[in-house]
């Protein structure tokens, strides 16, 4: 009788629960890139917005908060609703910055739940057509010849630590130019302000495509199908340049779990399909999709990896 009694109690206590899960979503979801339009961590945030979208047939739209290194952005998340209807895109650079600034108004950790790591891409030096430099070694020596300006996303962002492994690996000095995002430092160095950055290559394909940009070497092991002709760092005689990008969906902490989950499943299927899987490897992305749990993990190894990185760099916010 007891028994019946207790389970009765936790069926009903369950019922809110799983109403509230069948119900969601039931309205808009708001999904916040803390960088500027036309940059990787937008591109891939306006891939999984289309795809919830169509799957659930409530809205997903990206808003764009540039600004503060990217924490702006992510300390609006941190502030919303644990409800499952603010997003919050984040890529390397939060993890970097977990170091880098100390006393952010929230942590990572602590203040997040991160649903899943969405997709993976290497990183591509390019230079303006105009430079003298056709290859990685013409452009070090370049380097070493005269002061260069190399421009970046924004500090501690993947260009930035791109750039940090390049001077220490070439041995030479350049002057880093920090940009809030990657899209107007790409505008920059094909209007001829900058020597050269280490850009994510979802963000500097098409001006490579479109002859804007010279490529002279891939941060990857192997090398890219969209730039077959482009040598890895490493045949190109720098296995010390070696960077990859991430970008990851989070949720504020406190999110229920089934919501989660049901973020998890439906983003991770949607970016599956064979014509999304194409469109997405068509900007430069790999697709990864990976669990809540494998997610939890992923960051927090990734601050760990990356706060003796900063410190032993040296590197210090702007």
């Amino acid at each position: 009788m007891l028994r019946r009694r207790f389970l009765a109690l936790a069926m009903a206590a369950a019922l809110p629960v799983l109403a509230h899960a069948q119900a969601y979503p039931a309205r808009q979801v708001r999904y916040i890139v803390p960088f500027p339009p036309a940059g990787a961590t937008d591109i891939m945030a306006r891939n999984v917005a289309q795809v919830l979208s169509d799957a659930w047939s409530q809205p997903v739209v990206v808003e764009n908060r540039a600004g503060g290194n990217a924490l702006i952005g992510a300390e609006l998340a941190s502030k919303a609703p644990a409800d499952g209807y603010t997003f919050l895109a984040i890529t390397l650079t939060h993890a970097i910055n977990a170091t880098l600034f100390p006393k952010a108004p929230f942590d990572l950790r602590r203040d997040f739940i991160a649903v899943s790591i969405l997709a993976s891409s290497p990183m591509l030096v390019v230079v303006n057509p105009s430079s003298p430099a056709k290859t990685l070694a013409e452009l070090t020596a370049l380097a070493k010849a005269k002061p260069l300006n190399a421009g970046s996303s924004g500090n501690g962002t993947p260009p930035h630590m791109g750039l940090e492994q390049y001077r220490q690996t070439g041995s030479f000095t350049a002057t880093h130019v920090p940009y809030k995002g990657g899209a107007p430092s790409l505008t920059d160095l094909v209007g001829g302000q900058l020597d050269f950055i280490v850009s994510n290559l979802p963000e500097s394909i098409g001006h490579v495509k479109g002859g804007r940009l010279r490529p002279l070497a891939l941060t990857s092991r192997n090398r890219h199908p969209l730039v077959p002709d482009v040598p890895t760092t490493t045949e190109a005689g720098m296995p010390g340049l070696s960077i990859t990008n991430w970008t990851a969906l989070l949720v504020p902490a406190g999110t229920p779990p089934e919501i989660v989950a049901r973020i998890q499943a439906d983003a991770a299927k949607g970016l599956r399909a064979p014509q999304m899987t194409a469109k997405v490897q068509e900007q430069g992305f790999e697709v990864i999709g990976s669990t809540s749990a494998e997610a939890q993990a992923f960051v927090a190894a990734e601050i760990e990896r990356w706060s003796k990185v900063v410190r032993d760099a040296g590197l210090k916010a702007d």
